[in-house]
């Protein structure tokens, strides 16, 4: 009775072992992730997502957890890589909400919209970047981010298991190669806002050495203020399918770099 006791204890305990160290890897993403992750949420909601993937992924990753660590020292070390892990994809999944916020920000420098409800939420940030985080968090949301974020951590154990160390070397070039693609995508998002302002701002010089007794820049201003919001309306469906192919694609293939 006491062998058959002790044979259940074991198993019991390296099954929790297994499912903790997914809870650690899932909740890491989940974090970050867009939708699901935003500091508006309550953290009890966070924390429930949280289980309620890790309770979806746990019977499809089981085999790729360790049977049971040795001591608890490894147990530890287990879990806390498995949380770096977590955290690593939720970084490259928030860079994405982040891309938003720089082109928000690239398109309203150049059309004079920077200053107008800068301040109306947790990240800072003029109101055409609030518009865009919202209609981008609203389209993943539609386009079933949760399935897709269920997806990405089962796919993350074919490529990272569990007990695999991380090398600082390949997690920099990953980092690198995310950022700058971020970079990359807000600026080119918002390339149609930055053209318009460089057109503005020639034909307003062109115009100033033409008539300068004219105040330019009270004609000027109100005329980019509206051709800014006029290009935000019909660009916005554009910019927000070619962020979420970018996010789809990223969710495909998030390890590249590895």
């Amino acid at each position: 009775m006491n062998a058959f006791l002790t044979d259940i204890g074991t198993l019991l305990s390296s099954e929790f072992a297994a499912v903790v160290a997914v809870f650690a890897r899932t909740s890491g993403a989940v974090a970050l992730a867009p939708a699901l992750g935003e500091r508006s949420l309550p953290v009890r909601f966070r924390l429930v997502v949280a289980i309620a993937i890790t309770i979806v992924v746990y019977p499809l990753v089981k085999g790729y957890i360790p049977t049971g660590p040795s001591d608890g020292l490894a147990l530890v070390w287990l879990m806390l890589n498995e949380l770096g892990v977590g955290l690593l994809l939720g970084i490259g999944l928030r860079l994405f909400v982040i891309c938003l916020q720089i082109t928000g920000t690239i398109a309203a420098q150049s059309t004079s919209l920077s200053q107008i409800f800068g301040t109306a939420a947790a990240d800072p940030q003029p109101a055409i970047g609030h518009l865009l985080v919202l209609a981008g968090l609203a389209a993943a949301t539609s386009l079933g981010i949760h399935v897709q974020i269920v997806k990405f951590v089962v796919q993350s154990y074919l490529v990272l298991t569990p007990g695999l160390y991380l090398h600082g070397s390949d997690v920099a070039q990953w980092g690198v190669r995310q950022i700058s693609q971020t970079f990359a995508l807000g600026f080119s998002v918002a390339m149609p806002f930055v053209i318009a302002g460089l057109l503005y701002n020639v034909a307003l010089g062109a115009i100033d050495r033409a008539m300068p007794q004219l105040m330019v820049s009270f004609v000027g201003a109100p005329a980019i203020a509206l051709l800014g919001l006029v290009l935000l309306m019909v660009l916005a469906p554009y910019m927000i399918s070619i962020w979420t192919h970018a996010l789809s694609g990223f969710v495909q293939d998030p390890f590249g770099a590895f």
